[in-house]
């Protein structure tokens, strides 16, 4: 399993290796004790797995869980391809307001580790992605949040050529200035608590 500490503290790159040969591949995108050596703490228990399928062009996010409670996702995509983003909203983190961007696809079963207070998007750039999601809480739409994902201060590179859909959600999302101005953003060491109650 090859890791990568991604720009944003605490989210971090998983790239299982992947074995082929003439009836197929087969791969392991989460291995626990690769986790638990790269970000100091096993996997959170389990609450809920989901996953969504998307059309070429959709762009889904920039979201994020209200800390506290916060909520941790390990993020893969089984089939299609999708540009991942993680961005930190943690008022307070070393690295605030900066992003990442991984490829995900079914080829490289290649995983993403977003902690609480993190935001995450992603935009598929193929018709049927798939992608899925391991959550450390059940979803609760009372605590969910979003940042616009085209917020032109973040600027994700999100390619020009796709014909981009957005849910009326994310199409109404406040941009980041917005979020910080209504106090919706999490703070970085509310969000460290919330990790390490897990």
């Amino acid at each position: 399993m090859k890791v990568r500490e991604l720009k944003v503290a605490g989210a971090t790159e998983f790239t299982p290796e992947v074995y082929q040969d003439g009836r197929g591949s087969f791969a392991s995108p989460f291995v626990a004790s690769a986790f638990a050596t790269a970000v100091g703490h096993p996997l959170f228990p389990l609450a809920q797995m989901s996953h969504s399928t998307s059309r070429r062009g959709t762009l889904r996010g920039i979201h994020y869980t209200r800390t506290p409670p916060g909520m941790a996702k390990y993020v893969y995509c089984p089939s299609g391809r999708a540009l991942d983003f993680v961005v930190d909203l943690r008022l307070g983190s070393p690295t605030f307001g900066r992003w990442d961007a991984t490829e995900l696809d079914g080829d490289s079963c290649r995983a993403v580790y977003v902690p609480p207070g993190v935001g995450h998007a992603f935009v598929a750039l193929q018709d049927g992605t798939l992608m899925s999601y391991l959550m450390s809480r059940g979803y609760d739409p009372d605590q969910e949040l979003a940042v616009a994902a085209l917020d032109r201060t973040l600027a994700l590179p999100v390619p020009d050529e796709l014909p981009i859909l957005l849910s009326d959600r994310d199409r109404t999302a406040p941009t980041l200035a917005e979020a910080r101005f209504r106090g919706d953003l999490p703070g970085y060491r509310a969000s460290i608590e919330a990790e390490g109650t897990l």
